[in-house]
């Protein structure tokens, strides 16, 4: 048994042993040689072998059975092993990126002081960019990235970050609805232009122009939003209400008679003598002129007689008024009614109010069109004087008949 686990662990060998072992031959007169533990071994086994008796050997079966158990057991320990462990190694070697260029659109806000974070939340809810991570690290290689302008920008699903990062760094790219306010409209034809290009129902601006308090108006306004709706160009974000972009328009007028530092109590006379001027001058070097008009016509309570404040009673536009105009009682009809107008007559631009604003030095009491079609304008001091240019400008609308 001993030898038997001796050449289990160390392997046949052929280490001698000192026991002699008979020779096969007996008569050979001499001693046996020493056997090794081989031989001695085999001879051993020879002795005990019985004919017909089966070998120990395990059967074939059985070492399939054991080497397929085996089998199961590794291939177990890998299965489990790929099932938990390969989210792990996925989120190793799996990018946090899309690779772009995307595909459809979807549009995503910029919210006034968001920051980086709060832009890649938006972004990874929208689909647009794979995770916040890949954001603010293209957002970081991007020197652009810090001047991200609120407002609404049109992006694709799935794009990679790096891609969207460009399109929200250029300004060009915010949807915005443009709208440009010419000088003199009135209030009614400003909601008309801004509804034609934001979307936003006429009858929303009428509503919201109720409300002067919310919209900025000064007290002096009583108010009334004619007058102080800006002419300038405006961009507004999707979704701007009507009450908001009335705002931004009564801000800009309010800045500028802040700038030119007119009292609030003097803002309603300033902004209706501008509105006047708007109306009757052209050219910016005559609007100065025509306020020391109105000024002077009003510190010696004159008539302005101005066809302007007809038309706008009646609501036309045209360089002249009908006897019958001229004759209605409306307290827009300067002839018939000294001082100004109740309120401005349309919505002056920056010239017209700073002209009203500061008025050049002077005697005029009149002045007229002689030439409406290049605008040309000429002062009197007398009524005398005012004749002839008057007759100068019969003269061009005998010379242009039906545009008088």
């Amino acid at each position: 048994m001993n030898e038997h686990l001796e050449s289990s662990i160390f392997g046949d060998h052929d280490e001698h042993v000192d026991a002699p072992v008979p020779s096969d031959d007996p008569d050979s007169g001499r001693a046996s040689a020493p056997l090794t533990r081989r031989e001695l071994r085999e001879a051993e086994q020879r002795s005990r072998r019985v004919p017909g008796r089966r070998s120990h050997k395990p059967p074939a079966w059985r070492r399939f059975a054991v080497i397929l158990l085996a089998l199961v057991v590794v291939g177990g320990g890998v299965a489990v092993a790929y099932t938990y462990l390969r989210p792990v190694v996925s989120g190793f070697l799996e990018s946090n990126d899309y690779p772009g260029p995307g595909s459809g659109q979807v549009e995503v806000k910029v919210e006034q002081g968001d920051t980086g974070a709060a832009i890649a939340k938006t972004l990874v809810e929208a689909d647009v960019v794979k995770s916040s991570k890949a954001y603010i690290e293209a957002a970081k290689a991007n020197p652009k990235s810090a001047a991200i302008q609120p407002g609404a920008y049109r992006l694709k699903k799935q794009m990679s970050a790096a891609e969207a990062v460009a399109i929200l760094v250029d300004p060009k790219n915010r949807i915005t609805s443009s709208v440009t306010i010419r000088e003199g409209l009135w209030a009614k034809e400003i909601y008309a232009e801004l509804s034609k290009q934001t979307g936003t129902p006429v009858a929303e601006y009428t509503a919201a122009a109720k409300d002067g308090a919310a919209l900025g108006l000064p007290a002096a306004a009583k108010g009334n939003v004619e007058g102080y709706l800006f002419p300038a160009s405006y961009s507004f974000d999707p979704g701007t209400s009507a009450k908001d972009q009335l705002a931004q328009l009564v801000g800009q007028s309010v800045k500028r008679l802040n700038a030119l530092g007119v009292p609030e109590d003097k803002m309603e006379h300033v902004v209706t003598v501008a509105s006047l001027v708007e109306a009757e001058a052209r050219h910016p070097e005559d609007r100065p002129k025509v306020a020391r008009v109105i000024e002077n016509r009003l510190a010696k309570n004159m008539p302005l007689q101005f066809d302007s404040t007809v038309n706008y009673a009646v609501g036309k536009h045209g360089i002249t008024t009908t006897d019958a105009d001229r004759q209605s009682k409306n307290p827009y009809n300067t002839y018939g009614h000294p001082g100004l107008p109740p309120g401005p007559i349309g919505n002056p631009g920056e010239s017209a109010i700073k002209a009203a604003a500061e008025p050049a030095q002077g005697p005029w009491l009149f002045f007229v069109t002689v030439n409406p079609e290049t605008g040309e304008t000429k002062f009197a001091a007398t009524y005398a004087e005012h004749q002839k240019y008057v007759a100068q400008f019969q003269g061009w609308c005998q010379a242009h008949k039906g545009t008088c």
